[in-house]
């Protein structure tokens, strides 16, 4: 298996792994929204994707979206979406994508990378904690959601 960061060339299998993600978190499958998502990011150099290919086989994927410290006056990375095929899992898949996100906001002088999973999604915590991510006690999260 190869971890690797993203291009267009590899809009078609990522844009099937973002789509299993979505429908993961309880959205409608739209592999053409997804593919017109994964490209505007690509393209307009939005994000940042690592993908693991097993053989011709796209098996995960991760997205960063850059973000700053006003803390620590640095750059942070958000972790946005890690997702791993059902039958990838429990090969060390999510393990390599947190790798490659570590190694990147290191190479980018990033002071952290955060992220948030479902309280249900058990085996990403274990998954984020085993892998040095700690459980924020000292904020809350607040989101307002704009959809109509």
């Amino acid at each position: 298996m190869e971890v690797f960061r993203a291009t267009i060339n590899d809009l078609d299998g990522i844009s099937n792994l973002f789509n299993l993600y979505r429908i993961f978190y309880k959205q409608d499958s739209d592999l053409e929204g997804a593919k017109r998502y994964i490209k505007e990011r690509i393209e307009s150099n939005e994000s940042v994707i690592f993908v693991v290919k097993d053989k011709e086989t796209y098996v995960g994927f991760t997205q960063l979206y850059p973000s700053f410290s006003s803390i620590s006056m640095k750059r942070a990375w958000i972790l946005n979406d890690l997702y791993v095929a059902a039958e990838a899992r429990k090969q060390g898949v999510g393990e390599m994508l947190l790798q490659k996100a570590k190694d990147h906001a290191l190479a980018t002088g990033a002071n952290s990378i955060s992220l948030s999973t479902a309280p249900d999604n058990l085996s990403a915590q274990s998954l984020y904690e085993k892998n040095g991510y700690e459980r924020d006690s000292q904020f809350y999260h607040y989101e307002l959601s704009l959809s109509v």
